[in-house]
């Protein structure tokens, strides 16, 4: 894997004293630093798509809406590695949030270096879907320097295996798109656990990592199947 440039990237958020961003590109480069230089393509023919990879990459999912008891529906999963009492600090009273929500934002916890892995990771996924846009030459290097050759339609449903076509992106229903982000193990967020699932695929996993997910349904089916 080649060496990144690693310099800092000046950044306005309030979060910035807790983890700093980043330069991605690799070391050496010319031109300016940048956060996700492979996704620069995608960003230009399909945002939407690329937007997605860094939100699902950065973000934890927390609540489905905004409130005192419901807490962030978004928030740098890094940030969630810090204690209870530094977080108040940020808008984040833990100790006003039910049980049940602090244990899904803490689950959903990865230090900044997991996260652009991650990013990484979805993006070399993505390029080796069926239907995807053409990589180009640059970003083909630099995705296959860091996962390995991209093969075409190579890119299978992290649950039932089935092979998932780009243009499922451009699906959706109620807002949600036909294909989500999904892990091995739905407590742990890294390069190596994560990949992309059929969104009904995703909602049946549920909080059971997949070895548990396929012993239940092989459970289910046994209990069925006609003697």
């Amino acid at each position: 894997m080649p060496d990144l440039c690693q310099e800092r990237i000046a950044s306005r958020s309030k979060y910035d004293v807790l983890q700093a961003h980043y330069c991605q590109r690799e070391a050496g480069h010319l031109g300016r630093h940048e956060e996700f230089p492979y996704l620069q393509d995608l960003a230009l023919t399909y945002p939407a798509v690329a937007g997605k990879i860094i939100r699902d990459a950065t973000m934890t999912t927390g609540a489905a809406w905004k409130s005192a008891e419901a807490g962030p529906n978004r928030i740098l999963r890094w940030v969630m590695l810090q204690p209870d009492a530094v977080l108040p600090a940020y808008g984040l009273n833990m100790a006003a949030l039910q049980p049940q929500v602090v244990a899904k934002l803490r689950e959903k916890a990865a230090s900044y270096e997991d996260c652009m892995r991650v990013a990484k990771k979805l993006t070399w996924l993505i390029y080796q879907m069926p239907d995807a846009p053409e990589v180009t030459a640059a970003t083909q290097r630099y995705l296959e320097a860091q996962f390995g050759p991209l093969t075409t339609s190579s890119t299978l449903c992290l649950v039932c295996r089935a092979p998932l076509s780009f243009s499922l992106f451009a699906q959706a229903r109620r807002g949600k798109a036909e294909v989500e982000t999904g892990h091995s193990n739905p407590r742990v967020h890294n390069a190596v656990n994560v990949g992309f699932a059929h969104r009904e695929c995703n909602i049946a996993q549920g909080s059971k990592t997949l070895r548990e997910f396929y012993d239940w349904i092989a459970q289910i089916l046994a209990r069925v199947q006609p003697p």
